[in-house]
């Protein structure tokens, strides 16, 4: 298990965006609450990282086609990912630089009696103490709330074993986007609270895949929501929401 002390100096973790989350952690896991649209987005964003999962690793369908592997869910929030993960099989261990959302994780772990890990702490971090990397490794909607986009993606790279599989998501940085999930899903619609992503910190596919060479990255795959019956589809727009799979060659 990594350390309980926030290291708040590295330099992916921005102070005001710590403190917009802390302020809602009591809301993590209720369905209306501040985090209800990532409830809805829940079931086609975990099937998609079960799916590639199951298709890189070579695993059979079942209950817990993830049995065996390990795996970071990187700003884990309250543990909305790192839940089903474990619950698919994977020996989970979810990192947040909040102890506030780990607090949350952590309880409603407990309350459904599921294994998941969870530590206060930052990637760059657990990449200079040169923690164990895992097989595999998500980081959904995070990286549009760091304050080093680069320093975050390169300790990632290093928590992702040779072989292993990294799983992000986010929204693009697109004008349909600041139109759409900034503009109307917070001011108009109040998905989330207003404030809650900035546009300028929205993080394009190709700026990630330019960052991380290494990685054999798949196309990315877009996110689109459907408001005749409120749910989430994977698409081939990108130009909102998308997930982007690579493999770590080894």
């Amino acid at each position: 298990m990594t350390q309980e002390k926030a290291p708040l100096q590295s330099p992916s973790i921005d102070p005001a965006e710590l403190a917009k989350f802390a302020a809602l952690a009591a809301e993590w896991w209720a369905p209306d609450g501040a985090f209800a649209a990532l409830h809805r987005m829940s079931p086609v964003r975990m099937g998609f990282v079960r799916d590639r999962a199951m298709s890189h690793f070579q695993r059979p369908q079942g209950r817990r086609p993830l049995d065996g592997l390990t795996a970071y869910d990187i700003g884990c929030g309250g543990g909305l990912a790192s839940l089903p993960l474990a619950r698919l099989g994977a020996a989970v261990e979810g990192i947040d630089a909040s102890p506030e959302a780990i607090g949350a994780a952590r309880a409603q772990a407990a309350a459904l009696g599921l294994p998941a890990v969870f530590s206060v702490d930052a990637v760059e971090a657990m990449a200079a103490r040169g923690a164990k990397p895992a097989d595999l490794v998500i980081a959904l909607e995070i990286i549009e709330h760091v304050a080093d986009l680069r320093s975050f993606l390169e300790a990632i790279e290093a928590l992702v074993r040779p072989g292993g599989l990294l799983i992000l998501s986010s929204i693009n940085r697109t004008a349909k986007a600041r139109a759409l999930a900034i503009m109307a899903a917070e001011r108009l619609l109040r998905w989330a609270p207003e404030g809650t992503h900035e546009f300028e910190k929205l993080v394009k596919p190709e700026e990630i895949t330019s960052a991380l060479p290494g990685f054999a990255w798949e196309k990315p795959v877009g996110m689109s929501y459907s408001v005749l019956d409120r749910s989430w589809r994977l698409s081939a727009d990108v130009s909102m929401n998308y997930l982007l799979a690579g493999a770590r060659p080894g």
